[in-house]
């Protein structure tokens, strides 16, 4: 498909392939890209390098998640997410309790994030790695592009209390907890044959795969819930005259 000489001020593209996309001899100021980048050229000069290597300065945590190899990896990896988790989750709390479902250009808000993370933790832990049938959790979101998610037992309209989704979802990193606190070296290659839900390929899965996905969510989510409660930060001052 070929556009020329369109006015795109102001788009939003979201879950959009946009695969060998050429801009050329366009005008793009205030520009906000954000999702999978591999050789993405600006002005003839190849960025990706260094955008990668800019969040692994922000976030080392994603260094530390490439870099696991060992049982050990993973126990000392979940630590980290649950203390970096536990710093964001007071630093949202300190926010005025409807700021917490206040959504930012669109994303998820804070609990959202939350209830997505319960899912990816039923998804690939309980139901992966555990072998439980429906483990989903009624509070628990899909990501937008799931089919069917009421067949799940999920309801995607509720609109629970962050202290009700805290406490589910204290039980979720309590049982990743479990989960590699039993962890030996050999267990991380054994393949898991149930599917993370119905609809995905039916294909055995190693258990360090399946953790990969949950702590690779962990990682990523929280990302965007500090950038976000950056801007619902403001607000609050602002509004608050703190």
């Amino acid at each position: 498909m070929d556009v020329e000489n369109a006015d795109l001020t102001g788009s939003t593209f979201r879950a959009c392939d946009l695969s060998r996309l050429k801009v050329v001899d366009s005008r793009l100021s205030d520009v906000s890209i954000s999702g999978d980048l591999r050789r993405f050229v600006v002005n003839d000069v190849d960025v990706t390098g260094f955008v990668e290597a800019e969040l692994d300065r922000r976030h080392p945590e994603r260094v530390a998640l490439r870099e696991m190899r060992t049982a050990a990896d993973y126990r000392a990896m979940w630590t980290m997410i649950e203390t970096l988790w536990a710093a964001t989750v007071d630093r949202a709390s300190r926010l005025s309790p409807e700021l917490v479902h206040e959504r930012v250009d669109g994303e998820w808000s804070f609990v959202e994030t939350l209830r997505h993370l319960i899912f990816a933790t039923d998804a690939w832990a309980a139901r992966t790695i555990l072998d439980a049938p429906m483990p989903y959790h009624r509070f628990a979101l899909p990501q937008t592009s799931y089919p069917a998610p009421e067949a799940l037992g999920v309801d995607v309209g509720a609109r629970p209390q962050l202290d009700e989704v805290l406490a589910v979802r204290a039980e979720r990193l309590a049982l990743v907890r479990r989960i590699v606190g039993g962890l030996s070296d050999e267990d991380l290659a054994r393949p898991c044959k149930r599917s993370p839900a119905p609809g995905y390929p039916e294909e055995p899965r190693p258990v360090g795969r399946c953790l990969r996905v949950v702590m690779n969510e962990e990682c990523e989510h929280r990302r965007y819930a500090v950038r976000d409660l950056a801007v619902l930060e403001r607000h609050f001052a602002r509004t608050s005259g703190r």
